[in-house]
């Protein structure tokens, strides 16, 4: 087995600069799990977003592009968002292609999201 390359931390940003830093995130509620559900009227509708990782690639499964006006943007789905789950399925170890199968064969798409940008930086690229 092969473990993915470590990935350091974010930098330390100390206190007295937090609240105008950029690289400083101190709201924890954005990070943590949230519950999304996205419906669509034909299995043909775009989904509005586009995912990237899988197991084959040592990470999470991630939203990669939200599409502007979509039902995802309006429901808050963002870029860095890892799905946990969706309809009950555990994303955390499946493969990209099992991902896309799963997210495109129902109209009714509940995902569990948590926005989780240090592990999306070492994701792959692919689009559904």
């Amino acid at each position: 087995m092969v473990l993915p390359p470590y990935e350091p931390p974010p930098p330390y940003v100390p206190p007295s600069q937090r609240l105008d830093h950029p690289d400083y995130i101190g709201n924890v509620k954005d990070f943590l799990p949230r519950r999304v559900t996205m419906v669509r009227t034909h299995l043909t509708e775009p989904l509005g977003f586009n995912i990237r990782g899988g197991k084959e690639h040592y990470c999470g499964i991630y939203v990669s592009k939200v599409m502007p006006g979509s039902e995802a943007a309006r429901l808050g789905v963002k870029e860095a968002d890892q799905i946990l789950s969706v309809n009950e399925t555990d994303f955390q170890e499946i493969e990209h292609s099992e991902a896309v199968k799963v997210l495109k064969m129902n109209t009714t798409t509940e995902m569990i999201l948590r926005f989780f940008p240090y592990g999306y930086s070492e994701t792959c690229v692919f689009n559904i």
